[in-house]
């Protein structure tokens, strides 16, 4: 499987898992010039914005600690940019969720989500 599928195939599971938690998914695959959003959601009131990662194993680290500083800006950038584009949700709280998997990308139970992984400052 190529990692581009392997992307698409986590992030439609990260997206099941947080749909049978309850969250509406909003949009998929946002992207701006600032960076991309794997999946936006909205958990009742607030805006989520879900960064999906995917490794196939965790010997060169795991999936939540491949989202380094760099990458935290790239997606509150973008998720302003959203809340730009988006006005109705502007004044609604947001979150910056993480989905992190190793292993079968296939299996549910490798998925870890993980809420407020990160803030915007």
């Amino acid at each position: 499987m190529t990692s581009h599928a392997l992307g698409q195939l986590s992030e439609r599971q990260a997206c099941s898992l947080l749909q049978q938690a309850g969250l509406r998914l909003l949009a998929r695959n946002y992207r701006c010039r600032l960076g991309e959003l794997d999946l936006v959601m909205r958990d009742t009131d607030t805006v989520v914005f879900v960064e999906v990662r995917y490794r196939r194993s965790n010997r060169w680290g795991s999936a939540e600690e491949s989202v380094d500083w760099r990458k935290r800006q790239r997606v509150v950038n973008a998720a302003r940019h959203y809340l730009l584009t988006h006005p109705h949700l502007a004044d609604q709280p947001c979150r910056f969720d993480v989905v992190a998997a190793a292993g079968n990308p296939e299996d549910p139970q490798n998925y870890r989500w993980i809420r407020d992984a990160f803030t915007s400052q």
